[in-house]
């Protein structure tokens, strides 16, 4: 089965990097059954990448990622500041 649409994001939220990727890849091992493929990454960046044979899945999938990047990284901002 060939996948024909791929995404490819790479976050660097300098010190903050390796506690986001900590928060946002555990979701996806509570969700194997999710129709796109999904790997999230560290090695100093966050690296993301996605593929779906659907567009509007990729799309979702995209969004839904991006949103607990965002999530995670004003939590620690805010817990920071205490």
């Amino acid at each position: 089965m060939t996948l024909n649409y791929k995404a490819k994001i790479i976050v660097d939220a300098k010190d903050k990097t390796q506690a986001i990727f900590d928060s946002v890849s555990a979701d996806d091992e509570f969700y194997p059954e999710n129709p796109v493929n999904t790997k999230i990454e560290f090695d100093g960046l966050l690296t993301i990448l996605v593929e779906s044979n659907h567009l509007p899945h990729l799309r979702a999938n995209l969004n839904s990622t991006l949103r607990l990047i965002q999530a995670s990284h004003e939590t620690i901002e805010s817990t920071s500041m205490c």
